[in-house]
């Protein structure tokens, strides 16, 4: 059975960002219709135009692109389900604490009645840092769903708890919340 649904990607600036792409593909492939939407940290990671290549579809890096349009409005209309992957800290913390300073934070304080999908990826240290674990506890207790991180290498060569959840699982992950269509 396909994934006919319309999924958001949201993309963080963490390490794990080139994991992001496969994912992207193994959710088009699947029969998603993936936009992704990147941080500017993203960016200095992986590309727009990559993410556009394997999915088809336009990707975002800028609430400010065009003048007329609310595109996080759009989006958020337009998106059945959402996922961030790699979620960073900085992305955890400022859901919990609702700051909407980019394109991608305005998008998920827009869609927090939709299914919302975070996929942690930073260092171990920073992963148990108690106001990282309070800013967990915050967005799940708000309806936000969590996949990983898990253990393994890190970027940083250290091995712990902190690897992004890869993407094979991540997009199982989503076709079950699709199957649920609802929180």
């Amino acid at each position: 059975m396909g994934l006919d649904a319309n999924v958001l990607l949201g993309v963080c600036g963490g390490a794990a960002a080139y994991k992001a792409v496969e994912l992207a593909s193994s959710l088009t492939a699947q029969g998603a219709t993936v936009r992704a939407v990147l941080t500017a940290s993203a960016t200095k990671l992986v590309t727009a135009r990559s993410f556009e290549t394997v999915t088809g579809q336009p990707a975002y890096t800028d609430m400010w692109a065009t003048q007329r349009d609310l595109i996080h409005i759009k989006l958020a209309d337009w998106a059945q389900v959402v996922v961030v992957a790699p979620a960073t800290a900085n992305c955890l913390a400022k859901l919990a604490t609702g700051i909407c300073d980019d394109l991608l934070c305005t998008l998920l304080c827009v869609c927090w009645q939709r299914p919302v999908l975070l996929a942690p990826a930073m260092n171990t240290r920073m992963w148990s840092n108690p106001v990282v674990q309070r800013n967990v506890k915050a967005v799940q207790e708000m309806g936000f769903r969590l996949i990983g991180p898990e253990y393994g290498r890190l970027a940083c060569g250290e091995e712990g708890l902190g690897r992004m959840a890869e993407p094979a699982k991540i997009a199982e992950a989503v076709a079950e919340l699709l199957g649920q269509r609802g929180r």
